[in-house]
């Protein structure tokens, strides 16, 4: 197994960083490790604490290691926040082939283009998202390679973040010891394991509800087109359940893995549990449908707020309906709650690769299918093009003299 065949995700959320390791045969992803710790050092998303960062990176790196047997020497980092914009670029050359036809160095040129824009001072950008390529003002082209034309242009989605939040990230995972092979926003990793062509096109939010934050990502007409992020997650909930039922945090996370339920209507008033409360030795007895009385209030207000954020967004008359993902909606009763809540088709995504069947791992899985599909596709073009080169060097002077003594005819031409 080589290390080109393999590539690894880095997933930072606020209470698991999770690595996965995929290996790529003959096109097909298979998922062979995953490494998650918990996540120290982060609140709502974002970084407050390198060195405990540092830490939880180590430890899930260090766990993935052993599972598979391999060194992990560079990693794919999702990157996601509410410092996360995008904004519309247009981007235009002219073919530079002679004969007209669109290479891959003509689509490298178009994308750079692109990429020049005012931005403040304190913005980078991170990546760019092709919508459509435009061949002679021909409109709806995907893939351009190969088609003859004399101008070519771009219509894309450039997506910049804060230069403090990006290098704070990539801060940490270097001192972890990593290498960065590259930055995938978590919004289209997610999207491209969750959704369909078709729920890409018609208009579908999807919904990444993790443990400190809130993520939406708003697709329409096949791209990527808004994103925010909400401060509020499944640790709210968590939260409520500490003050409800007057006991620890940590036993509180444990109680909602365990018997958590979203809805009163789904609870069981026969299943029972006892609970340490602070300040006190004794245990309390309490019941699920108890705990249910506390998570529903608080998921319903999640879903209102969702609702709420895409009609600021201006796109509650546009849209087909609703995926969940995340950590947070894995727990019994989420589903009837959101279409009820919502008012909408709504579904929960879950990777479909032994080992990771869980909402909480679809952005990790989803960066490596977004890896496979776009960045490995994209830098194996320069890599082809260097390889024929080498191979004509090596091919010897022979082939090149006609070449050259016809060169020097032409110059000749042009004085006579």
């Amino acid at each position: 197994m080589s290390s080109n065949d393999l590539i690894v995700s880095l997933d930072i959320g606020t209470s698991k960083v999770r690595v996965i390791i995929g290996e790529i045969s003959n096109g097909a992803i298979n998922i062979i490790g995953v490494g998650s710790s918990d996540s120290e050092g982060i609140r709502k998303g974002a970084i407050v604490d390198i060195d405990q960062t540092v830490q939880s990176i180590r430890n899930a790196v260090d766990h993935a290691e052993r599972m598979v047997g391999i060194t992990i020497g560079e990693v794919y980092v999702g990157i996601a926040g509410n410092h996360i914009a995008l904004q519309s670029n247009h981007g235009v050359v002219a073919v530079s082939n002679e004969d007209r036809e669109i290479g891959e160095e003509d689509i490298e040129r178009v994308l750079q283009a692109a990429k020049v824009v005012a931005l403040p001072p304190e913005r980078e950008i991170i990546g760019l998202l092709p919508k459509q390529f435009l061949v002679d003002g021909l409109t709806g082209i995907q893939d351009p390679r190969g088609m003859i034309g004399v101008r070519l242009e771009v219509e894309c989605t450039i997506i910049t973040g804060t230069k403090a939040a990006v290098h704070n990230l990539m801060r940490c995972v270097e001192k972890a010891g990593l290498k960065i092979a590259g930055v995938v926003l978590m919004s289209l990793a997610s999207g491209m394991m969750a959704l369909t062509k078709d729920e890409k096109m018609m208009g579908t939010v999807l919904a990444d509800i993790g443990a400190g934050a809130t993520t939406l990502a708003i697709f329409e007409g096949g791209s990527l087109a808004a994103v925010s992020t909400l401060p509020i997650g499944g640790d709210y909930v968590t939260s409520d359940i500490c003050y409800g039922l007057k006991t620890q945090t940590e036993h509180a996370e444990k109680i909602k893995l365990k018997y958590g339920c979203a809805r009163t209507d789904d609870a069981a008033d026969d299943q029972r549990f006892k609970v340490m409360r602070v300040g006190s030795n004794v245990e309390k007895e309490f019941s699920q449908y108890d705990l249910a009385a506390i998570i529903e209030p608080r998921m319903q207000e999640i879903f209102h707020m969702i609702r709420q954020e895409v009609k600021r967004l201006g796109y509650m008359e546009k849209l087909n309906g609703y995926v969940l993902t995340g950590g947070s909606v894995s727990m019994p009763g989420v589903l009837p709650l959101a279409q009820s809540e919502l008012e909408a088709s709504v579904r929960i995504a879950v990777p479909d690769f032994i080992g990771v069947r869980d909402p909480s791992f679809s952005s990790g899985v989803g960066m490596i299918q977004y890896v496979t599909k776009y960045v490995r596709t994209r830098s194996a073009a320069p890599a082809k093009k260097a390889a024929k080169a080498k191979a004509a060097a090596a091919a010897g002077p022979v082939e090149s003299k006609p070449g050259i003594m016809e060169w020097v005819k032409n110059l000749f031409k042009e004085f006579i």
